[in-house]
């Protein structure tokens, strides 16, 4: 009697117990992931969020849903996904502005770049590429820096909004030839694009992803590249240096983080199916088309390259005189 008192009482436990290990030994991802972007939808970063984060969702065997926030460079996405659980389901897509730029240009943050994150991996490089609309006559820098000299503050340039790469290197381009030439932020470079093509502004760094569709159409006339060579999708178009404005390089790059504390093979298995899905002839084909450079690496890679980076852009902010309240 007492054996069999003691035997029923050790299988009440263990259907106590048995669920809830179940529960703790849930097999991530079990729902569907959110991957946040801190600019609107059409622009670089949502495009190649997209991209990636559909292959990296099939190999997954989970929806990865895109979910713009965008606003204050960036800002307000990141402090969203730096207070989020670190349980693998919500990544953000940063890129140069929100990890590298963003301490230098704003005088606070809603997060710390350094330490409310931890890295996946770096996904893409690109250069931008000075784009004017078709109608304004200059068909080289040396002409639109004589253009917008001739006519001083009437010609302005758009950027994807305040901080971003756009309006650093468009203010570095500006203070470097000692040019009279008016800001003019979006809020994203979809919007600020749709404003060139109609004429409202006149001239853009826009990034190869967001602005090569244009150019190929031949909406936009592309003048220079910022990368440190030629584009093979644009080899006819010189680079800054070679367009007579030495030292001008500047790339943009993207890359995924999430928030500080998640699991260490939770990362390890994001980087896994990241490195593979841009490894995939599918998303290089499609990185080739906008004229990104796939960049697949390890989570302490990327670490050390956001912290290789943050310097340079601070410099940048510096020289370029930018800043936002």
């Amino acid at each position: 009697m007492v054996m069999q008192r003691l035997m029923a009482a050790i299988a009440a436990v263990l259907f106590i117990v048995a669920p809830a290990a179940a529960q703790t030994d849930k097999v991530w991802p079990d729902k569907p992931i959110n991957l946040v972007v801190g600019f609107t939808p059409g622009g670089p970063s949502d495009v190649l969020a997209r991209l990636v984060g559909k292959k990296m969702g099939d190999a997954l065997g989970q929806t990865v849903v895109v979910v713009s926030r965008p606003g204050a460079g960036g800002n307000i996405a990141a402090a969203a996904v730096a207070k989020s659980a670190p349980d693998g389901y919500t990544w953000l897509f940063g890129n140069n502005s929100i990890l590298s730029t963003n301490a230098a240009l704003y005088k606070t943050l809603p997060f710390d770049p350094d330490k409310d994150f931890d890295a996946v991996g770096l996904v893409a490089v690109q250069p931008s590429i000075l784009v004017v609309n078709s109608n304004v006559p200059a068909r080289s820098v040396q002409e639109l820096v004589a253009l917008i000299k001739a006519k001083p503050g009437e010609l302005n340039y758009a950027s994807s909004g305040a901080g971003a790469a756009a309006h650093l290197v468009g203010q570095w381009f500006k203070t470097s030839a000692g040019l009279t030439l008016e800001h003019v932020p979006y809020k994203g470079a979809q919007p600020a694009l749709t404003d060139l093509i109609a004429g409202q502004v006149q001239m853009m760094f826009a990034t190869s992803a967001s602005a090569l569709p244009y150019i190929n159409q031949g909406r936009l006339r592309a003048l220079a590249v910022t990368g440190p060579k030629r584009m093979d999708e644009l080899p006819q178009v010189p680079t800054m240096v070679e367009a007579g404005m030495p030292q001008f390089v500047a790339e943009s790059w993207h890359g995924i983080v999430v928030p500080a504390g998640t699991p260490p093979a939770i990362i390890q298995r994001m980087n896994q199916v990241m490195v593979s899905a841009l490894n995939s002839p599918e998303v290089r084909a499609q990185f080739r088309e906008l004229g990104v450079d796939a960049a697949p690496g390890t989570p302490e890679a990327f670490a050390s390259f956001i912290r290789s980076e943050t310097p340079k852009w601070t410099r940048l902010v510096q020289d370029s005189g930018a800043f936002v309240e």
